[in-house]
């Protein structure tokens, strides 16, 4: 069985590779009815899109979206989207000397041992090329939640966090960092530098959150919120962690310093504080649904590391190419993605068995 969906009512499938000929997104379960054009998609690719600073892959390629199906004369049908990206920048032969040497910190291995057969190429459905497809079905899951507001940011690169006491959201347009913190972003242009010219890379960490949830989207146990949000972000390229609200922080609190006080309040219940990051039970609370995503370092490198060959033989690796000092950077975009998909979900899971 091989996985390539994600998603209960609305369920969206990547396919293609980093250097076949496109890749795509076909999402099914979108309601019918709804505005949809290759230009309200574009913007969130134009946001990925590589080559747009040297702080990133110098691959360029434009990424220009095509509706193939599921849309007419502007409007969603009901029936399943079909979304096309077309590769234009390949450069396969950058990897003629890894096909038969893997590269660690890559899914090489993996895949030989699962498949016994491997694309080589960019690596193939295990490149970050493939979360291009998850930003165009994260535009149109975001038709689906209108009511909801999602901003994700870097807080962290190469082990040097923000000043959260300096966050400025409108400053998150103005690096080539999605950086919040104009400080921080100027400190990030030294490490990424210093990276990318001794041939190596740094990991990131990505916050996002996402305000206007209303109370009540998510399930007890096996369809938690939380959960969900976890598993899309853990399916992400390079992502090896997350956490939600204070995440791991909240054990090293005391029960009262870690509970959201309530009080009565106009509109509902007022919250003291926010540890749980918007969920309570694996169900929304209806404050911002908060969460973070560690990004590892990028595994493609020009220093040599110590590996072996298919036939078990001692080989060192230096991988060419055009490959990002930090893939963390572009993540950004796909993380918003990622948690558009999972509320956009919960919201038609929730309105099936609820209703409203």
């Amino acid at each position: 069985m091989s996985w390539n969906s994600f998603g209960r009512v609305l369920r969206f499938t990547t396919w293609g590779e980093s250097h076949g000929p496109a890749l795509g997104a076909v999402v099914d379960g979108c309601p019918p009815g709804l505005d949809l054009d290759e230009q309200q998609i574009q913007p969130f690719l134009d946001a990925r899109r590589p080559g747009q600073s040297k702080y990133t892959t110098q691959r360029k390629e434009p990424d220009r979206v095509k509706i193939l199906s599921g849309a007419f004369e502007g409007r969603t049908t009901g029936t399943p989207i079909s979304l096309m990206i077309e590769n234009t920048d390949q450069r396969s032969k950058d990897y003629s000397e890894i096909a038969q040497t893997y590269r660690p910190g890559h899914a090489d291995y993996a895949y030989d041992a699962k498949y016994g057969f491997r694309d080589y190429r960019g690596g193939g459905r295990s490149s970050a090329r493939e979360t291009a497809a998850r930003v165009a079905a994260g535009a149109v899951a975001r038709l689906v939640i209108p009511e909801v507001s999602i901003t994700a940011y870097v807080c962290e690169l190469g082990g040097d966090a923000i000043d959260r006491d300096a966050i400025n959201l409108s400053e998150i347009g103005n690096n080539p960092f999605f950086c919040p913190d104009a400080w921080a972003a100027k400190r990030w242009e030294a490490l990424v530098d210093e990276a990318r010219k001794n041939g190596s890379s740094l990991g990131a960490v990505v916050e996002c959150v996402a305000t206007g949830v209303r109370a009540g989207w998510g399930a007890p146990i096996y369809a938690k919120l939380d959960a969900d949000i976890a598993a899309g972000m853990m399916g992400i390229n390079a992502v090896k962690g997350v956490e939600i609200g204070d995440g791991f922080a909240a054990a090293r609190l005391s029960g009262e310093e870690n509970a959201d006080a309530m009080r009565p309040g106009e509109d509902g219940p007022e919250f003291a504080a926010n540890h749980a990051g918007g969920t309570a039970g694996g169900i929304s609370t209806g404050q911002p649904v908060v969460c973070r995503v560690a990004f590892k370092p990028t595994s493609s490198i020009l220093t040599p590391v110590p590996s072996i060959t298919r036939d078990g033989e001692a080989a060192d690796v230096r991988t060419k190419g055009r490959h990002d000092p930090c893939v963390g950077i572009r993540g950004v975009p796909v993380v918003e993605a990622m948690m558009a998909l999972v509320l956009a979900d919960h919201k038609l899971l929730h309105r099936a068995q609820c209703g409203g």
